[in-house]
Protein backbone atom coordinates (compact mmCIF):
# COMPACT_ATOMS: atom_id res chain seq x y z
CA UNK A 1 0.00 0.00 0.00
CA UNK A 2 2.47 2.59 1.02
CA UNK A 3 4.45 1.40 -2.22
CA UNK A 4 2.00 2.11 -4.26
CA UNK A 5 1.24 5.60 -2.51
CA UNK A 6 5.13 6.22 -3.20
CA UNK A 7 4.80 5.28 -6.85
CA UNK A 8 1.80 7.20 -7.48
CA UNK A 9 3.13 10.55 -6.14
CA UNK A 10 6.20 9.72 -7.97
CA UNK A 11 3.92 9.42 -11.51
CA UNK A 12 2.02 12.77 -10.39
CA UNK A 13 5.40 14.74 -9.85
CA UNK A 14 7.00 13.53 -13.48
CA UNK A 15 3.44 13.97 -14.63
CA UNK A 16 3.67 18.01 -13.46
CA UNK A 17 7.31 18.32 -14.06
CA UNK A 18 6.91 17.54 -17.96
CA UNK A 19 3.79 18.97 -18.85
CA UNK A 20 5.73 22.24 -19.49
CA UNK A 21 8.55 20.28 -21.76
CA UNK A 22 5.73 18.11 -23.79
CA UNK A 23 4.70 21.16 -25.88
CA UNK A 24 7.97 22.06 -27.32
CA UNK A 25 8.85 18.19 -27.37
CA UNK A 26 6.26 17.54 -29.98
CA UNK A 27 7.00 21.20 -31.45
CA UNK A 28 10.47 19.80 -32.48
CA UNK A 29 9.49 16.36 -33.41
CA UNK A 30 12.67 15.26 -31.95
CA UNK A 31 12.44 13.41 -28.60
CA UNK A 32 9.55 12.40 -26.72
CA UNK A 33 8.58 12.92 -22.96
CA UNK A 34 10.20 9.41 -21.97
CA UNK A 35 13.80 10.11 -23.55
CA UNK A 36 13.92 12.86 -21.17
CA UNK A 37 12.92 10.50 -18.22
CA UNK A 38 16.12 8.41 -19.57
CA UNK A 39 17.89 11.24 -18.69
CA UNK A 40 16.25 12.35 -15.37
CA UNK A 41 17.13 8.47 -13.82
CA UNK A 42 20.53 8.85 -15.24
CA UNK A 43 21.45 12.18 -13.36
CA UNK A 44 19.33 10.87 -10.29
CA UNK A 45 21.62 8.10 -10.03
CA UNK A 46 24.94 9.41 -10.55
CA UNK A 47 25.33 12.63 -8.44
CA UNK A 48 23.74 13.77 -5.17
CA UNK A 49 25.13 17.05 -5.31
CA UNK A 50 24.44 17.62 -8.66
CA UNK A 51 20.65 16.89 -8.13
CA UNK A 52 20.57 18.51 -4.84
CA UNK A 53 21.53 21.96 -6.55
CA UNK A 54 19.36 21.20 -9.71
CA UNK A 55 16.03 20.84 -7.46
CA UNK A 56 16.22 24.94 -7.46
CA UNK A 57 16.11 25.23 -11.09
CA UNK A 58 12.58 26.37 -13.40
CA UNK A 59 10.66 23.20 -14.19
CA UNK A 60 10.38 23.95 -17.43
CA UNK A 61 14.56 24.14 -17.80
CA UNK A 62 15.38 20.80 -15.67
CA UNK A 63 14.54 18.20 -18.06
CA UNK A 64 16.86 20.46 -20.56
CA UNK A 65 20.15 20.21 -17.57
CA UNK A 66 19.05 16.84 -17.02
CA UNK A 67 19.53 15.94 -20.97
CA UNK A 68 22.59 17.93 -20.54
CA UNK A 69 24.25 15.59 -17.69
CA UNK A 70 23.27 12.38 -19.19
CA UNK A 71 24.77 12.94 -22.39
CA UNK A 72 27.79 13.31 -20.70
CA UNK A 73 27.57 11.02 -17.93
CA UNK A 74 26.96 7.98 -20.74
CA UNK A 75 30.38 8.81 -22.11
CA UNK A 76 32.22 8.81 -19.07
CA UNK A 77 30.85 5.59 -18.02
CA UNK A 78 31.98 4.21 -21.77
CA UNK A 79 35.56 5.27 -19.96
CA UNK A 80 35.40 4.63 -16.57
CA UNK A 81 32.70 2.00 -16.06
CA UNK A 82 31.54 -0.32 -18.65
CA UNK A 83 31.70 -0.62 -22.42
CA UNK A 84 29.44 -3.25 -22.54
CA UNK A 85 29.24 -4.35 -26.32
CA UNK A 86 32.11 -3.22 -27.68
CA UNK A 87 36.09 -4.07 -27.74
CA UNK A 88 37.50 -1.73 -25.91
CA UNK A 89 36.42 1.85 -24.52
CA UNK A 90 37.78 3.54 -27.19
CA UNK A 91 35.91 1.76 -29.52
CA UNK A 92 33.12 2.35 -27.05
CA UNK A 93 33.68 6.26 -26.68
CA UNK A 94 34.47 6.72 -30.29
CA UNK A 95 30.97 5.26 -31.06
CA UNK A 96 29.18 7.87 -28.52
CA UNK A 97 30.97 10.57 -30.74
CA UNK A 98 29.94 9.26 -34.08
CA UNK A 99 26.31 8.74 -32.94
CA UNK A 100 26.27 12.54 -31.29
CA UNK A 101 27.34 13.87 -34.70
CA UNK A 102 25.09 11.88 -36.50
CA UNK A 103 22.30 12.44 -34.95
CA UNK A 104 22.73 16.94 -35.40
CA UNK A 105 23.15 15.70 -39.27
CA UNK A 106 20.07 13.49 -39.55
CA UNK A 107 18.07 15.40 -37.14
CA UNK A 108 17.52 12.29 -35.11
CA UNK A 109 18.86 9.00 -33.04
CA UNK A 110 18.15 5.33 -32.15
CA UNK A 111 19.57 6.42 -28.42
CA UNK A 112 16.83 8.00 -25.64
CA UNK A 113 19.76 10.68 -24.19
CA UNK A 114 20.63 11.83 -27.91
CA UNK A 115 17.23 12.44 -28.86
CA UNK A 116 16.89 14.30 -25.45
CA UNK A 117 20.07 16.44 -25.89
CA UNK A 118 19.43 17.27 -29.50
CA UNK A 119 15.73 18.56 -28.86
CA UNK A 120 17.88 20.82 -25.91
CA UNK A 121 20.51 21.95 -28.09
CA UNK A 122 17.53 23.12 -30.93
CA UNK A 123 15.62 24.76 -28.12
CA UNK A 124 18.35 27.01 -26.84
CA UNK A 125 20.62 27.08 -30.10
CA UNK A 126 23.66 25.66 -28.34
CA UNK A 127 25.88 24.56 -31.01
CA UNK A 128 27.33 21.27 -31.43
CA UNK A 129 30.77 21.87 -31.76
CA UNK A 130 30.15 22.71 -27.64
CA UNK A 131 30.65 18.72 -26.94
CA UNK A 132 33.73 18.35 -29.50
CA UNK A 133 36.41 18.85 -26.71
CA UNK A 134 34.63 16.79 -24.36
CA UNK A 135 35.03 14.26 -26.70
CA UNK A 136 38.68 14.61 -27.09
CA UNK A 137 38.93 14.94 -23.15
CA UNK A 138 37.13 11.42 -22.66
CA UNK A 139 39.76 9.95 -24.99
CA UNK A 140 42.82 11.73 -23.05
CA UNK A 141 40.79 9.75 -19.95
CA UNK A 142 42.01 6.23 -21.47
CA UNK A 143 45.58 7.03 -21.96
CA UNK A 144 46.67 10.03 -19.72
CA UNK A 145 46.95 9.34 -16.19
CA UNK A 146 49.28 11.83 -15.13
CA UNK A 147 49.68 15.96 -15.82
CA UNK A 148 53.12 17.22 -15.50
CA UNK A 149 51.95 20.86 -15.31
CA UNK A 150 48.94 22.31 -14.32
CA UNK A 151 48.34 23.96 -18.06
CA UNK A 152 48.00 20.38 -18.61
CA UNK A 153 45.43 19.86 -16.40
CA UNK A 154 44.19 23.00 -17.89
CA UNK A 155 43.84 21.32 -21.06
CA UNK A 156 42.29 18.49 -19.63
CA UNK A 157 39.36 20.64 -18.11
CA UNK A 158 38.78 22.01 -21.40
CA UNK A 159 37.36 19.24 -22.14
CA UNK A 160 35.86 17.60 -19.41
CA UNK A 161 34.65 20.42 -17.23
CA UNK A 162 34.02 23.49 -19.43
CA UNK A 163 31.28 22.13 -22.56
CA UNK A 164 28.85 21.71 -19.47
CA UNK A 165 29.24 25.35 -17.87
CA UNK A 166 28.78 26.58 -21.97
CA UNK A 167 25.90 24.25 -22.67
CA UNK A 168 24.24 25.37 -18.86
CA UNK A 169 24.52 29.29 -20.09
CA UNK A 170 22.59 28.48 -23.34
CA UNK A 171 20.02 26.67 -21.44
CA UNK A 172 19.76 29.38 -18.75
CA UNK A 173 19.55 32.35 -20.89
CA UNK A 174 20.73 35.56 -19.70
CA UNK A 175 19.54 39.08 -18.88
CA UNK A 176 19.36 41.86 -21.03
CA UNK A 177 21.93 44.16 -21.91
CA UNK A 178 23.67 40.50 -20.77
CA UNK A 179 24.34 37.93 -23.89
CA UNK A 180 25.89 34.76 -23.78
CA UNK A 181 29.26 35.87 -24.63
CA UNK A 182 29.12 37.84 -21.53
CA UNK A 183 28.55 35.16 -18.99
CA UNK A 184 30.53 32.43 -20.74
CA UNK A 185 33.65 33.35 -19.27
CA UNK A 186 32.25 32.81 -15.52
CA UNK A 187 30.78 29.65 -16.52
CA UNK A 188 33.87 28.76 -17.48
CA UNK A 189 35.71 29.74 -13.90
CA UNK A 190 33.05 27.81 -12.12
CA UNK A 191 33.02 24.65 -14.44
CA UNK A 192 37.19 24.98 -13.91
CA UNK A 193 36.28 25.50 -10.01
CA UNK A 194 33.66 22.35 -9.23
CA UNK A 195 35.95 19.81 -11.23
CA UNK A 196 39.42 21.07 -8.99
CA UNK A 197 36.96 20.74 -6.01
CA UNK A 198 36.05 17.04 -7.02
CA UNK A 199 40.12 16.52 -7.90
CA UNK A 200 41.07 17.36 -4.62
CA UNK A 201 38.05 15.60 -2.76
CA UNK A 202 38.99 12.24 -4.68
CA UNK A 203 43.15 12.05 -4.29
CA UNK A 204 43.34 8.50 -2.69
CA UNK A 205 39.98 7.30 -5.04
CA UNK A 206 41.93 8.31 -8.08
CA UNK A 207 44.95 7.28 -7.11
CA UNK A 208 43.59 3.94 -6.46
CA UNK A 209 42.38 3.72 -10.20
CA UNK A 210 45.85 4.46 -11.58
CA UNK A 211 45.13 8.41 -12.01
CA UNK A 212 46.68 11.50 -10.11
CA UNK A 213 45.08 14.95 -11.12
CA UNK A 214 47.96 16.66 -8.71
CA UNK A 215 50.10 18.71 -11.27
CA UNK A 216 53.70 16.64 -11.06
CA UNK A 217 55.34 19.97 -11.00
CA UNK A 218 53.27 21.65 -7.51
CA UNK A 219 54.13 17.69 -6.56
CA UNK A 220 57.77 18.22 -6.87
CA UNK A 221 57.76 21.78 -5.47
CA UNK A 222 56.45 20.97 -2.51
CA UNK A 223 58.28 17.73 -2.18
CA UNK A 224 55.32 15.27 -2.11
CA UNK A 225 55.59 12.19 -3.89
CA UNK A 226 53.84 9.48 -5.46
CA UNK A 227 55.13 7.22 -2.68
CA UNK A 228 53.67 9.93 -0.24
CA UNK A 229 50.15 9.20 -1.92
CA UNK A 230 50.33 5.43 -2.04
CA UNK A 231 51.14 5.63 1.74
CA UNK A 232 48.52 7.83 2.46
CA UNK A 233 50.79 10.74 4.19
CA UNK A 234 49.91 13.68 5.54
CA UNK A 235 52.31 15.50 6.00
CA UNK A 236 52.72 19.44 6.23
CA UNK A 237 54.08 19.32 2.25
CA UNK A 238 50.85 17.50 1.61
CA UNK A 239 49.11 20.05 3.02
CA UNK A 240 50.65 23.00 1.97
CA UNK A 241 50.30 21.64 -1.54
CA UNK A 242 46.40 20.97 -1.03
CA UNK A 243 45.84 24.30 0.36
CA UNK A 244 47.86 25.64 -2.50
CA UNK A 245 45.47 24.50 -4.83
CA UNK A 246 42.69 25.17 -2.78
CA UNK A 247 43.79 28.60 -3.70
CA UNK A 248 43.72 28.38 -7.33
CA UNK A 249 40.33 27.08 -6.98
CA UNK A 250 38.96 30.13 -4.73
CA UNK A 251 40.09 32.14 -7.06
CA UNK A 252 37.91 30.34 -9.78
CA UNK A 253 34.59 30.59 -7.77
CA UNK A 254 35.03 33.97 -6.94
CA UNK A 255 35.43 34.61 -10.71
CA UNK A 256 32.65 32.62 -11.58
CA UNK A 257 30.00 34.59 -8.59
CA UNK A 258 29.09 37.84 -10.66
CA UNK A 259 28.64 35.93 -13.63
CA UNK A 260 25.50 34.13 -11.89
CA UNK A 261 23.73 37.53 -11.29
CA UNK A 262 23.80 37.49 -15.60
CA UNK A 263 21.54 34.56 -15.84
CA UNK A 264 17.99 34.75 -16.94
CA UNK A 265 17.00 31.57 -14.68
CA UNK A 266 17.95 29.58 -12.26
CA UNK A 267 20.60 31.96 -10.27
CA UNK A 268 19.45 29.99 -7.28
CA UNK A 269 20.89 26.41 -8.04
CA UNK A 270 23.81 28.17 -9.99
CA UNK A 271 24.93 29.57 -7.31
CA UNK A 272 24.17 26.74 -5.04
CA UNK A 273 26.51 24.18 -6.87
CA UNK A 274 28.87 26.78 -6.51
CA UNK A 275 28.19 26.88 -2.80
CA UNK A 276 27.88 23.23 -1.95
CA UNK A 277 30.83 22.08 -4.37
CA UNK A 278 33.16 24.88 -2.70
CA UNK A 279 32.11 23.07 0.78
CA UNK A 280 33.98 20.36 -0.16
CA UNK A 281 37.20 22.70 0.36
CA UNK A 282 36.14 23.79 3.97
CA UNK A 283 35.05 19.37 4.42
CA UNK A 284 38.69 18.26 3.86
CA UNK A 285 40.52 20.68 6.10
CA UNK A 286 37.33 19.52 8.78
CA UNK A 287 38.49 15.91 7.46
CA UNK A 288 42.40 17.13 8.26
CA UNK A 289 43.10 16.83 4.80
CA UNK A 290 42.57 12.85 5.19
CA UNK A 291 41.24 12.41 1.35
CA UNK A 292 42.46 8.96 1.35
CA UNK A 293 39.80 7.69 3.88
CA UNK A 294 37.28 10.14 4.21
CA UNK A 295 35.01 11.38 1.49
CA UNK A 296 33.98 14.94 1.79
CA UNK A 297 30.44 14.70 1.63
CA UNK A 298 28.24 17.28 2.92
CA UNK A 299 25.33 16.47 4.86
CA UNK A 300 21.70 17.33 4.03
CA UNK A 301 21.75 20.43 6.92
CA UNK A 302 24.74 21.72 5.74
CA UNK A 303 23.47 21.69 2.06
CA UNK A 304 19.84 23.45 3.04
CA UNK A 305 22.18 25.93 4.48
CA UNK A 306 24.35 26.94 1.34
CA UNK A 307 20.95 26.65 -0.33
CA UNK A 308 20.05 29.42 1.72
CA UNK A 309 23.12 31.37 1.71
CA UNK A 310 23.20 30.86 -2.09
CA UNK A 311 19.51 32.71 -2.30
CA UNK A 312 20.44 35.31 -0.44
CA UNK A 313 23.22 36.17 -2.85
CA UNK A 314 21.13 36.43 -5.50
CA UNK A 315 18.24 38.57 -3.89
Amino acid sequence: MEMNLQANQNSALEAELYQTLAGEVVAHGIATVKDYAVCRAIMRAASKNYSAASNYLPADKLPHVEALYALLRVGDDRVDVTHSGFNSPLEAIDDWEREYWKAFETGSSPHPVLRAYLNTSVTFNIPKETMAAYFRSMRDDLTKTRFPTFADLMYYMDGSAIPVGRAMTYILGTIPPYTIAHAIPGADHLSLAMQMSNFWRDIGEDWRRGRVYLPQEDMEYFRVSETDLAEQRITPNFIQLLEFEFDRTEMHYNSARPSVRMLASGQVAVMSALEIYRAILDRIRANRYDVFNQRAGTGKLRKLSLIAKAYLQVR
